[in-house]
């Protein structure tokens, strides 16, 4: 179990889902994760918290806003969201929302890099983020889709202080791995032509124990399954589904020991 109270700067700590039909979605997720739904008052609305066991590991709400399709979006934590946001838009970023206070577990705001992908911003207060991550049925990697690797690359190193390599993974594509410090932060690889119409995102994955049998099990729950199973040599592999409602997550399991 790998269980977390606080998060470093520069790092991934949060992801939540904006959705078009909250009771399908904690089905949906609650069938393919084994998640529990918590609903906690937030405002006007409701934010449901998506826990393992008692833990909570992600969240769900209902989107409101008209033309924004259900997503996943990730969050990186830093030590002040309001100077992130700023230093942020400095390096040609556009800000979809300036910080605000999320009552008092922490102030945010939601950022859409040069290339055109969205994240968001965390200053943690009362809430760290995600309790548990690498294990099956938590959030365990986030991966940029983009158009412009060298512009992003560049931006995300700038903003966070991100090193970079870059490989070769064969058909050639390349892959590029941030890293914070000595640890994998990220990845990033290039929209291929081949895609069809993909807009630079981030994209979430989950662990899994077996990626094949959550595949199958997600499929009977109403997904669609946009990358089938894939092996990556000597790590593990993976899959990328839409669930019933539109949002686009990946799945993963390791082969490492």
């Amino acid at each position: 179990m790998t269980e977390k109270t606080s998060y470093e700067a520069g790092t991934f700590c949060w992801t939540d889902l904006g959705t078009s039909n909250t009771a399908a979605a904690k089905k949906f997720y609650g069938e393919v994760f084994g998640w529990k739904a918590v609903d906690v008052p937030a405002g006007p609305g409701v934010y449901t918290m998506l826990q393992k066991g008692d833990k909570d590991v992600c969240a769900l709400y209902a989107l409101t806003e008209q033309g924004v399709p259900p997503h996943w979006l990730s969050y990186i934590a830093v030590k002040s969201a309001d100077e992130a946001t700023k230093k942020a838009e400095s390096l040609g970023a556009k800000i979809r929302k300036a910080p605000f206070d999320v009552m008092d577990a922490g102030r945010m705001s939601v950022v859409e890099d040069p290339t055109g992908a969205t994240f968001a911003l965390w200053e943690s207060k009362k809430h760290a983020g995600s309790r548990l991550i690498r294990e099956a049925g938590t959030m365990c990697w986030n991966e940029l889709m983009t158009k412009d690797v060298d512009k992003a690359g560049g931006f995300y190193s700038k903003l966070f202080g991100w090193g970079s390599k870059t490989m070769d993974v064969g058909g050639g594509e390349k892959y590029t791995m941030f890293q914070k410090g000595s640890e994998d932060a990220a990845g990033m690889m290039a929209i291929g032509k081949d895609w069809g119409p993909v807009p630079p995102n981030w994209l979430v994955y989950f662990a899994v124990d077996s990626c094949d049998a959550s595949v199958k099990k997600a499929t009977a729950a109403g997904a669609k399954v946009t990358v089938q199973p894939t092996d990556i040599p000597n790590t593990g592999r993976f899959a990328v589904l839409v669930d019933p409602q539109g949002a686009t997550f990946g799945i993963f399991q390791s082969t490492r020991k």
